[in-house]
């Protein structure tokens, strides 16, 4: 499930809250932040940016309900739903947090993962092509699966799998339309020879697009 017991710190920030103000909270050797949600009203905070990405580079990722402590603050329940990477280094500039109600029922998307060889890529020589590498459920926030895990052993060459082939548990309410195709063993030597073949076809084109000079020297010719 996505949650971790480890608790992230924050400080509330006040006074402006522009561009200077924000990197001074860098150079401090923290990012600003924000929280919202649950009817509450929204609070700038600055975050340890290294609790933040073990948090992303979790399991879970995103996804974790973590608990956040204010200092001078109330405390809440939390997860990251936006964050902005500085483009050359990468470091974090800034996050969005939500404050979340254990006792209601939200929506998320979670991975998709695939494992095992399908019996039509072994034996048959298919390739397997994941389509729903992500899925949205609807569920508590306890209940929120890290990823959904799906075997493929037993895929034969063009076989397929849909939402309605996936874990169906009590907690956990798929979105998705039950007929989508999550993932399907197709074969690829009917789409090679079809672009082998191409260039032979346009063959006796270009033969003919070669005789059509000879026969108009051949006209003058003949009224000589």
């Amino acid at each position: 499930m996505a949650n971790t017991t480890e608790a992230v710190k924050a400080t509330l920030r006040s006074g402006k809250f522009n561009k200077n103000a924000a990197r001074r909270v860098r150079v401090s050797g923290l990012i600003p932040a924000v929280i919202y949600g649950a009817g509450v009203e929204s609070q700038a905070i600055a975050v340890d940016p290294k609790s933040i990405l073990k948090i992303l580079h979790s399991e879970s990722g995103h996804n974790t309900i973590f608990d956040l402590n204010i200092e001078n603050g109330a405390g809440a329940k939390a997860m990251i739903v936006d964050w902005q990477y500085e483009p050359i280094k990468g470091k974090l500039l800034h996050i969005d947090l939500k404050r979340i109600a254990m006792d209601k029922t939200m929506k998320v998307s979670v991975p998709v993962m695939l494992s095992g060889i399908p019996v039509g890529v072994k034996m048959g020589g298919g390739i397997l092509d994941h389509i729903l590498r992500e899925i949205e459920v609807e569920c508590f926030p306890g209940d929120i699966p890290s990823h959904i895990d799906l075997d493929v052993s037993n895929l034969e060459l063009h076989g397929a799998i849909h939402v309605s082939d996936l874990p169906h548990t009590g907690s956990v309410k798929f979105l998705a339309d039950e007929t989508a195709l999550v993932a399907h063993v197709t074969i690829i030597k009917e789409e090679a020879a079809d672009v082998a073949a191409a260039p032979a076809a346009a063959e006796p084109e270009v033969t003919k697009g070669k005789g059509k000079p000879e026969a108009a020297a051949a006209a003058p010719a003949a009224k000589k």
